[in-house]
């Protein structure tokens, strides 16, 4: 075992702000088993040491059970193979990373735990490849474009609806047949926008200090082929703002599925598509909005720190936000329209982790706070669903475990409504909450409160 006391007499942990470092994905030594079981080793030690995450997530309690039933009860009476359970339960939600971990750079101990769990993904990714099931989920353009062909959608659907289908989904794909599949729809995003053209046609751009006025909507892939109602909320919000708002040609996944899957090269396929145009559009004036927190995070963060020499991905980074933080930075410009016509009451909120980790604060209860008699309560620990995690036979009963503190919360607020600004998490808080009140998306709550 690697001696703890002896690394650094600052085991208070670092003071100074934490920092990342860029993602080395390219070197022969990233892929190097040998290296990667190293410092998973020392890390393990010093997480075992701390024990500060372990309400987390369920990687840290595996983690933690493996070395206290180990014959040392410390790392190295843990087998290396079980390493892989530890890796295997990690959904990259970064909060150990953001909220947690006094070590993380520039501590000297220089502990980055996401980033070595997507180290050991990308490994095992490249040295044993992935399942059927894992890289059907993660492609998500490919399955919303067969599951947007009409009769396929209905089909599609209507089987997600039925037990004895989900039962054998289980069986043969790995999906959990009491998790949450979100129906597709047959008319996507970019249709329903081709449809509202001449919203635009009377709005001229409202720069603002810090915004310019212009909006890009990356629709997302979730957005584009199972929820269009965000991005359709989001366009009536800004333009009731006086803010334009176009939406991105021809996009396609941030790459976030793949990223949790280890398929890095496939992330770098997605980014050599999409960051062009948007960079393109970023020097024609226009700020990006993306509605799925966890696609605004894999440009703000992840497509940085994987590409830091490329100015395509550094401008976008720059120039992308969160719906509501956009919305925030009009307010403090004095540009936001506050003529909301209904209030919403009490509103349990649930912010999703890759919008935590953005450092951004509530910025949607913030906006919120704007609607009169409104009341928010602000219910800040993950919901379990985190992607694919919550899907798969697996590990679907550890998302319920993970987000019923959620759902106990939302039932105890007893609220008017409850909304998540991941449209997945908000499904998944439905299903375990379930007491038949349906979840909402806050873009849904505030094109409410705006009556329009």
């Amino acid at each position: 075992m690697a001696d703890t006391e002896s690394r650094s007499p600052r085991r208070e942990g670092s003071l100074e702000a934490p920092t990342r470092h860029a993602i080395e994905w390219k070197t022969a030594e990233y892929y190097d088993e040998t290296a990667l079981f190293e410092e998973l080793e020392r890390v393990y030690d010093i997480c075992h040491g701390c024990r500060r995450c372990v309400s987390l997530c369920q990687s840290f309690p595996t983690l933690f059970d493996l070395v206290d039933e180990s014959s040392t009860m410390e790392v190295d009476g843990v087998a290396k193979e079980d390493y892989w359970k530890v890796v295997d339960q990690c959904y990259l939600c970064d909060l150990c990373y953001m909220t947690k971990c006094p070590y993380v750079p520039p501590h000297e101990w220089n502990v980055d735990f996401p980033h070595l769990m997507l180290r050991a993904k990308a490994v095992k990714f490249k040295t044993k490849g992935a399942s059927f099931r894992d890289r059907f989920l993660t492609s998500t353009d490919l399955t919303g474009k067969l599951a947007g062909i009409p009769v396929v959608t209905e089909t599609v659907n209507a089987v997600n609806r039925l037990k004895p289908a989900r039962k054998a989904m289980e069986k043969v794909m790995g999906i959990h047949a009491d998790a949450v599949l979100p129906p597709f729809t047959s008319k996507p995003l970019a249709r329903r926008f081709k449809d509202q053209d001449s919203a635009n046609a009377a709005l001229t751009p409202t720069p603002g200090a810090t915004t310019t006025g212009k909006v890009l909507l990356f629709g997302t892939c979730y957005g584009h082929n199972q929820m269009p109602e965000l991005g359709e909320d989001l366009a009536a919000i800004y333009r009731h703002n006086g803010l334009p708002v176009t939406l991105a040609d021809d996009s396609r996944c941030c790459g976030m599925p793949k990223l949790e899957l280890g398929d890095l090269e496939s992330v770098e396929k997605l980014k050599q598509h999409n960051l062009p145009a948007l960079a393109a559009y970023v020097d024609q004036g226009f700020d990006i909005v993306a509605p799925v927190p966890s696609c605004v995070l894999m440009f703000k963060q992840e497509l940085r720190l994987m590409f830091p020499d490329d100015a395509d991905v550094q401008k976008v980074a720059a120039r992308i936000y969160d719906p509501f933080e956009y919305l925030i930075a009009r307010q403090k410009d004095g540009l936001l329209k506050t003529d909301f016509k209904q209030s919403l009451g009490k509103v349990a909120y649930h912010p999703p982790c890759h919008l935590r980790v953005q450092n951004i604060g509530l910025k949607t209860r913030e906006v919120f706070q704007l609607v009169p008699d409104t009341e928010v309560v602000a219910i800040e620990r993950c919901a379990g669903h985190d992607g694919t995690y919550g899907v798969k036979a697996e590990t679907y009963p550890f998302a319920v475990k993970i987000g019923t503190p959620v759902f106990n919360r939302v039932r105890e607020a007893d609220p008017a409504h409850y909304a998540s600004d991941c449209p997945i998490a908000c499904k998944h808080i439905e299903h375990g909450v379930g007491n038949g009140k349906p979840s909402s998306h806050p873009l849904q709550l505030l094109r409410l409160a705006y009556g329009i």
